[in-house]
């Protein structure tokens, strides 16, 4: 699972499209998306949403094809446009199948747009809901830094939809969940991103801090126990972080297989 901004990609995806093509300065747009947080005792994520509604009105027509056209706009960090193909071949060769995920605070649509999205077997941001002519007229999803760590269960149980909620909620047994957190690795760049790094770590599974330049809020991250690793987001070839990703794969394997002949053992009894 991967959060977007600054794990992805170096910088806010709004400041790729929107911001500029509005020729606003990114701290700009923040503030005021900070004064709406303030003023209306708003969700944060809910205060950009809004922000980038006023600030289209009457400057910029918004439809969901005008958020995927900003998305192939945003830049990537380096190595991810071969990636994941790299990484699924990895696992192929354990014997594992590997799924990849979003898990961002950003833009459904915006994401949808880049290069990558076809990657992922889900993405879960927020996202408006349109009207008949495709504008924007109300948020459908609002994913703040403790709700993203709902979709870790919706992934760990298999139920991906967002709109299911039975199933989320009903008691389900170890055995039957479809990805055990022992099988997941969160990646994620700061204090928005700790709930699911943590909720990953306590229940067995491994949390990588991602940085780019400055790698303070990271090291902080590890010093806390908060995350497994700190690794810079270069996602080249033989980086850190394939090298990393690659050693949490064989032990996943590993442990996998302990399991299985523990579980084969205890059958024969």
């Amino acid at each position: 699972m991967y959060d977007f901004d600054k794990t992805l990609s170096p910088k806010d995806m709004q400041e790729y499209g929107f911001i500029s093509e509005l020729g606003m300065k990114s701290e700009d747009f923040w503030e005021k998306s900070r004064l709406n947080m303030v003023n209306h005792n708003m969700d944060q994520i809910l205060a950009y949403m809004l922000t980038i509604l006023q600030e289209a009105e009457g400057r910029m027509l918004l439809t969901r094809n005008v958020f995927n056209e900003m998305g192939r706009s945003v830049k990537l960090f380096d190595g991810l446009e071969t990636w994941f193909d790299r990484i699924n071949l990895y696992g192929e060769k354990l014997g594992l199948e590997i799924e990849h995920y979003i898990i961002s605070s950003g833009l459904k649509e915006i994401i949808q747009g880049t290069k990558i999205a076809h990657k992922f077997k889900e993405i879960y941001a927020a996202e408006y809901c349109y009207n008949e002519r495709n504008i924007p007229i109300w948020p459908a999803m609002a994913v703040n830094y403790t709700s993203k760590t709902q979709f870790l269960f919706r992934i760990n149980k298999g139920v991906l939809d967002v709109t299911e909620h039975n199933g989320l909620n009903e008691s389900t047994p170890d055995n039957k969940k479809r990805i055990p957190f022992t099988n997941m690795i969160y990646l994620g760049d700061g204090l928005t991103d700790v709930p699911c790094m943590k909720l990953v770590k306590i229940n067995g599974g491994h949390s990588i801090a991602v940085y780019y330049d400055d790698r303070c809020i990271a090291d902080s991250l590890i010093s806390q126990g908060r995350v497994d690793f700190v690794v810079k987001a270069d996602y080249r070839e033989d980086s850190e972080m394939e090298k990393t990703v690659h050693t949490i794969l064989n032990q996943i394997d590993a442990a996998n297989k302990v399991l299985e002949l523990h579980t084969r053992q205890m059958n024969n009894i």
